[in-house]
């Protein structure tokens, strides 16, 4: 069947068609995430359960027969471009992703070949909605079909988070790259990040999902983020585990008057986040959206207090949220400090939470928000393009 062309894609293609004077090929889609509850268990080999949303980078390639990759993308208004079988680390800025993902399949042995690409998108850059995930996984399908790999979402998720570790330099855990290839339409997904199992579960009905963008940003690699990374393994050795999945709260108590405060708290924030999300994962089995919200605020002020990865921002426009009517629960999302938060709204209640939390919001930090509803999308598809550019 056809699938409708949105404006975004007659943009994309476009801009191919005037970029590269020819037709593309391909169309690849990936998604952006945000996670509903489960912050910073992942590289904890903990719980999480995030959802992939319909803000995504759409990707428009042509295979070349030579093994030259050109890539521009119209949100930097730049071009890389580079042989498949000559380039180094560091030579680009953005591009050190698309590198990455190059690199990454040559060290397993597989040889993509070139292309040329053109992409664009709607996720905001460095809202905490994993846009980086999703170029992983974008360029990771297109390099992938261009050496003749065949797609297994959860082992290329891997790939990505290596590329992240490894290429980039960011020592994230699974579950951004896990939720942008594995992702479900109206689903979040329950990952175990030890063993790398999932769970699809089902949205709850009478709710719908709002994120609100603070309009805060911040640099992830230069954060605090691998700081609170070393302190939960300073804690899982004081406790004589291999990570802080192994503990629970009976265990933290024992070893509380080894752990300095700061290591306990930490502790606290991943043993209590845990036991949060399979809880979560239950309710929204059960199509419990009242337990969903709560547990979501409790969340919230326990990244808040314990392990202080929260901001100004993200807590006045939780508050915000959670003074509404229709607000269920509220919490930030992503590695912290700035960005998004996301929301758990009364269905059919939208339109007046966006109005009126974004005035709160606006009136308060004098600063106006983005706040839109999102719906739970597909992980990272490709399809062919097969049809013409349309006018309006």
């Amino acid at each position: 069947m056809e699938i409708p062309l949105t404006i975004l894609e007659r943009d994309l293609l476009q801009q191919f068609t005037n970029y590269f004077n020819s037709i593309p090929e391909l169309v690849v889609t990936s998604p952006g995430r945000v996670n509903l509850i489960g912050e910073h268990t992942d590289y904890n080999d903990g719980f999480v359960l995030p959802m992939a949303i319909d803000r995504c980078l759409l990707m428009a390639f042509k295979k070349r027969n030579d093994d030259r990759i050109t890539i521009y993308s119209s949100d930097f208004d730049s071009e890389i471009s580079f042989s498949a079988s000559s380039f180094r680390k560091g030579d680009f800025s953005w591009g050190e992703y698309i590198s990455g993902c190059i690199w990454v399949l040559q060290e397993i042995g597989h040889t993509p070949g070139g292309f040329d690409m053109v992409i664009t998108g709607n996720i905001p850059v460095g809202a905490s909605l994993s846009s980086s995930a999703a170029l992983e996984l974008g360029i990771l399908r297109a390099a992938a079909h261009t050496a003749g790999i065949e797609w297994q979402p959860m082992a290329m998720a891997k790939l990505g988070q290596r590329v992240e570790n490894h290429w980039v330099g960011m020592n994230c855990g699974i579950m951004d790259q896990a939720i942008c290839a594995c992702g479900r339409k109206d689903h979040a997904l329950l990952i175990d990040c030890r063993d790398l199992t999932s769970k699809l579960c089902p949205l709850p009905k009478n709710s719908s999902i709002v994120i609100l963008d603070t309009g805060t940003r911040r640099g992830l690699v230069d954060s605090a983020y691998n700081e609170r990374r070393a302190q939960c393994f300073e804690a899982a050795g004081v406790m004589n585990i291999a990570t802080l999945r192994d503990g629970d709260k009976e265990m933290l108590e024992r070893y509380r008057s080894q752990l300095s405060p700061l290591a306990y708290r930490r502790a606290k924030h991943i043993i209590s986040e845990n036991s949060r999300v399979l809880e979560a994962a239950k309710a929204m089995e059960n199509d419990q959206e009242l337990k969903l919200g709560k547990l979501m605020y409790e969340s919230h002020c326990s990244l808040r207090d314990d392990f202080d990865v929260s901001g100004k921002a993200l807590n006045e426009i939780v508050e915000c949220a959670m003074e509404h009517s229709a607000c269920l629960g509220a919490r930030m999302t992503g590695a912290g400090f700035a960005g998004c938060a996301v929301a758990l709204v009364a269905k059919g209640k939208e339109k007046e939470f966006v109005e009126e939390v974004s005035k709160a919001y606006a009136t308060r930090m004098q600063t106006e928000p983005r706040l839109y509803v999102c719906q739970a999308a597909d992980g990272t598809t490709i399809r062919p393009f097969d049809g013409e550019i349309m006018e309006e």
